[in-house]
């Protein structure tokens, strides 16, 4: 009787083709790079020949589609974490501003699915929780896709919104917080310990809006690990069962990444620091009025179109922490 071939495994062969993939998604990027770059020099000697000025705006356009894919295949160069690979995990809770920040992390989640859209990442809804009034309490979602926690480890802190509030009939300026955390989804068995003594599991009813959140039974699951405090909470697998399962995997992956990075000398490893959801730890700024600006408070890019990042074209902010936390670990 043969061994079993690496194609006979499920798990092996399902990593060869995401990494076949990958290696697919840059020689399309390198050809596309390429054509790109043949095209300039087509028009530019189009424009020289026949004294044509009009070529001037397409040659601008092609120019800064040439500097937008090469800052791509620069910024994947940077990935080379030891999970930037995986998918990622995020948790978006909100903070300070009561019903406000509860609309801000509906507006935030909507901007990360908007942006997995756009990547060709899917996203599956692990835990959700409305808001009282209006919005998203909290969300708990995995994408899925090549390097999606190497990108979006960028966005993890506070996010902090400030604009004309539509929950004030005075229509004051009202400033809000969300926090959101991001791990990757560990999928190999990590070698965590977790006693039985130091977990408590809760069951509940999964909640929401409405159609997926809402279950009869309680099947939900949260887990709380006294030690360190962290809570995991899964909702939407198929059985209670796999709910508990997810939620222990994530909780897993939450500690091994606690312990890898009590190891490192910096403080602000894979984790990164747990801060409050308010008043001077945001990463980032949003602001709609008395002007608009989103920045970075890390690297200080800013992005006057306010409603483009809302709409999932976050890549500036993404790209520009890469370069920056690279630069940082260098020195």
């Amino acid at each position: 009787m043969e061994a079993p071939g690496f194609w006979d495994d499920p798990d092996s062969s399902q990593e060869a083709m995401k990494e076949l993939k990958s290696l697919k998604d840059d020689v399309e990027t390198y050809e596309k790079l390429q054509n790109t770059y043949e095209e300039i020099e087509i028009l530019l000697e189009m424009g020289y020949e026949e004294n044509d000025a009009s070529v001037l705006p397409e040659i601008e356009n092609a120019l800064e589609e040439l500097a937008s894919e090469y800052d791509a295949i620069k910024i994947k160069t940077l990935l080379s974490g030891e999970y930037d690979k995986d998918n990622a995990i995020l948790t978006l809770h909100s903070g300070a501003g009561g019903t406000e920040a509860c609309d801000w992390v509906s507006m935030l989640y909507r901007m990360y699915l908007r942006w997995a859209d756009s990547k060709g990442y899917s996203v599956e809804e692990l835990d959700y929780l409305e808001g009282e009034e209006a919005g998203i309490k909290s969300v708990t979602f995995q994408v899925n896709g090549t390097n999606a926690y190497g990108f979006l480890k960028a966005e993890k802190g506070v996010h902090r919104l400030v604009r004309i509030s539509p929950f004030n009939a005075a229509g004051k300026r009202q400033t809000s917080f969300a926090s959101l955390d991001v791990m990757p989804d560990i999928e190999e068995d990590v070698d965590i310990e977790i006693n039985d003594d130091d977990i408590r599991v809760d069951t509940y009813r999964s909640s929401g809006a409405g159609g997926q959140h809402i279950n009869k039974t309680s099947s939900a699951i949260r887990i709380t690990h006294f030690p360190t405090g962290i809570v995991v909470q899964c909702q939407n697998e198929r059985s209670q069962l796999m709910n508990k399962n997810k939620a222990m995997q994530m909780l897993k992956a939450k500690l091994y990444l606690l312990k890898q990075q009590e190891q490192m000398e910096k403080a602000s490893g894979i984790r990164g620091e747990v801060k409050d959801i308010g008043w001077g730890n945001q990463i980032r700024s949003y602001v709609m009025q008395p002007y608009t600006m989103v920045k970075d408070h890390r690297t200080n890019v800013e992005v006057s179109n306010v409603d483009g990042v809302l709409d999932g074209k976050i890549d500036p902010f993404i790209n520009g922490y890469l370069a920056w936390i690279n630069t940082t670990e260098e020195s």
